[in-house]
């Protein structure tokens, strides 16, 4: 779960324009920031060198270079790069000691980087070491808030703590409990949106665009907020163009079920920055495979080879074995099942997903189609695939209660909540004994349903029953969303 937000946060933590004794952001420093946020990555090396040959004593380029460290780790999800950079932390914070102690930069710049190692070392596994820089992340905070009350910097550092500290899954929290430390994201993110609604009138107006970054994938990623399209994409617009705006926008279009959009935003990610984004790539091949490009596949194998890292590789496979599926081409069908089975890892619950279904019987063919055409958004191309049926047109349980509460899915995005409703409650009724995610996802949804109503006794029923169906597929999201869904409706 730390990883989930660990992007959400990229734009969370650099600097001021605010000119300052030893944390000096003047044009060099201003302009390096800025190609930073375009992800023109090399530029942005190539000002901070020049600023420290003209202005050695700045303290600015310090948290400059950490911040490009963090987006290319963050990026990549490179280990060898990991092992690589770490040891540059401590450098760091060794020379952003020497810095004028009298300035508000002084704490919340060693802060901003033991946040960010703290981020980089929770993606790649170290959560000891993660959670020992989180501790003296909130230490220095805490001491710059009793300092300087009003200075938002710390002020955002310290509500994206909270959230990060919030979010984390059960077994983690325990840890940090141990050590102290404790958050709240419903807190947090309450504070990053009044900060976004208040700083625009500052002199710190800069980390607009920051905060809305932020917020986004806040709102994406752990709120998992219904019909956030226009909200979010309202919030965008006014981004500097760049290759990290057009990412945001194909997220958030690709989340809301925008599948023509985000593959818009994301093959125009290619010519617009200076390193790849292998992300990107997974997203525009899964949102072709979506659509059925024939290119989909194209897409998913330059995932595979531009990546370093350790996730979605076996999901990746399967989706590869998916195309071939639907193309008749059995062999390569075959081929790639059994590359999910032995390459790869399995470290996230995709991965874990994938390893399943290849070791399943073959999907219905119809309902993944349906499960394609949902997830892209063309709702009634999906209602197309299974309006005709019933639940023993198919052998399997499995896919039985697929074909219900993918129906359901269908049904709630096209606004029929009623419908929506009755076939999650059979879903549940079918599924709720066996492995799979359908019936836990049921309860999820028709407790959001009845969340939005306002009907907060039933969402709590159901965001209950989804926390009592144990040993299932995607257990850790599905506890995490409903013990989140139950504080909020708790308040």
């Amino acid at each position: 779960m730390l990883y989930k937000v660990s992007f959400s946060i990229l734009l969370i933590s650099v600097c001021s324009l605010t000119a300052n004794a030893n944390f000096n952001f003047d044009a060099r420093c201003t302009e390096a920031y800025k190609d930073i946020f375009r992800l023109k990555l090399n530029d942005a090396r190539s000002i901070i060198r020049e600023e420290k040959k003209q202005s050695p004593q700045n303290g600015a380029p310090v948290l400059l270079d950490n911040y490009i460290d963090y987006i290319t780790l963050l990026m990549s999800d490179n280990k060898a790069d990991y092992d690589r950079l770490k040891d540059n932390e401590s450098d760091r914070i060794d020379e952003l000691e020497k810095n004028d102690k009298n300035s508000p930069y002084y704490l919340y710049a060693q802060a901003e980087v033991y946040l960010q190692w703290a981020i980089v070392k929770g993606k790649f596994g170290d959560y000891f070491p993660s959670f020992r820089d989180l501790k003296k992340a909130r230490g220095l905070l805490e001491e710059s808030a009793a300092k300087y009350p009003d200075f938002l910097p710390a002020q955002k550092d310290a509500a994206m703590l909270d959230v990060i500290l919030g979010m984390l899954p059960s077994n983690l929290k325990t840890i940090t409990k141990f050590l102290g430390m404790g958050g709240n994201a419903q807190s947090g993110i309450s504070r990053l949106e009044k900060l976004r609604a208040e700083i625009g009138n500052t002199k710190y107006t800069l980390y607009t665009d920051e905060l809305t970054f932020s917020l986004c994938y806040v709102h994406l990623d752990v709120l998992h907020t219904a019909n956030s399209y226009d909200r979010l994409m309202l919030f965008v617009k006014d981004m500097d163009n760049s290759a990290l705006k057009d990412y945001l926008a194909g997220y958030i279009a690709a989340k809301n079920g925008y599948n023509d959009e985000a593959i818009a935003y994301f093959t125009r990610i290619q010519t617009q920055q200076q390193f790849t984004i292998p992300t990107a790539t997974y997203m525009v091949g899964y949102a072709k495979l979506c659509r059925r490009d024939s290119d989909a596949n194209v897409y998913l194998l330059r995932y595979l080879k531009e990546y370093k890292g350790t996730r979605f590789i076996k999901d990746t496979y399967l989706k590869l074995a998916y195309y071939y599926f639907l193309n008749s081409d059995l062999p390569k069908y075959n081929y790639y099942l059994n590359m999910v089975r032995t390459a790869g890892y399995l470290t996230d619950e995709k991965d874990k997903q994938a390893l399943r279904e290849a070791n399943d019987p073959p999907p219905a063919i119809d309902l993944l189609k349906a499960r394609l055409d949902y997830d892209g958004g063309y709702y009634n191309k999906a209602l197309t695939q299974l309006k005709d049926k019933q639940p023993t047109d198919f052998k399997l349980l499995r896919d039985q209660v697929e074909y219900i509460y993918r129906l359901g899915r269908v049904y709630e995005k096209t606004g029929k909540l009623n419908e929506a409703v009755a076939n999650y409650q059979k879903a549940i009724n079918l599924g709720k004994s066996t492995s799979y995610y359908y019936a836990a996802n049921a309860a999820l949804a028709t407790a959001g349903i009845f969340e939005e109503k306002k009907d907060y006794n039933k969402a709590a029923y159901y965001y209950h029953l989804a926390l009592d169906m144990k040993n299932h597929e995607y257990q850790m999201s599905t506890d995490y969303e409903a013990k989140s869904g139950l504080e909020r409706i708790h308040q």
